[in-house]
């Protein structure tokens, strides 16, 4: 249609012509109610931000040489942080001599990401940066879906342990 058409069709139904797809060839257009249409473009943009989940990067600072309490104290913030669904950023610092030892803060982070490989992945391997060495960890899909429970099982895993506990009658007590 041409545009004189086009636009006359669009007054005599007293509404707008407008260019929905200008690169086209030739050019698309539609009759529409223009306010409408913007009103309902930023209702769109607005659901589509509630919707967005927000990352955030935790960070936790181990020593190369840190005793077997402080590690384990410092993993259970570390899968307190993924349970609830964000990144953490562990590194490692290095103090005088300990920067010839890179291997020791490799190991270190290796054993972290083996001993929470089940709430966690591996994102970015440990990078030596200068006395600090850096590891990225993100939660692993069974936390992102909610299928993982504190049991260290499947949240479906403990229901089905449960119900089928329940109808056999049996008890652990």
């Amino acid at each position: 249609m041409r545009t004189e058409e086009a636009l006359r069709y669009a007054q005599d139904r007293d509404l707008d012509l407008v260019e929905v797809a200008p690169d086209a060839r030739p050019p698309v257009c539609r009759v529409l109610d223009y306010s409408k249409y913007k009103y309902e473009q930023v209702q769109k943009q607005k659901q589509a931000r509630k919707h967005q989940q927000q990352i955030t990067i935790r960070e936790i600072k181990f020593r190369p040489k840190i005793a077997q309490n402080d590690y384990d104290t410092k993993k259970g913030h570390v899968a307190r942080f993924l349970k609830h669904k964000d990144k953490v950023k562990v590194t490692i610092m290095f103090r005088g001599r300990e920067v010839a030892h890179p291997e020791r803060g490799v190991a270190l982070l290796d054993r972290l990401a083996e001993e929470l490989s089940d709430i966690a992945v591996v994102e970015q391997r440990p990078i030596q940066d200068g006395r600090n060495m850096t590891m990225m960890l993100g939660p692993s899909k069974a936390v992102l879906a909610g299928e993982y429970d504190d049991n260290g099982a499947g949240a479906k895993d403990g229901k089905d342990k449960a119900k089928a506990a329940a109808k056999s009658g049996s008890s652990d007590a």
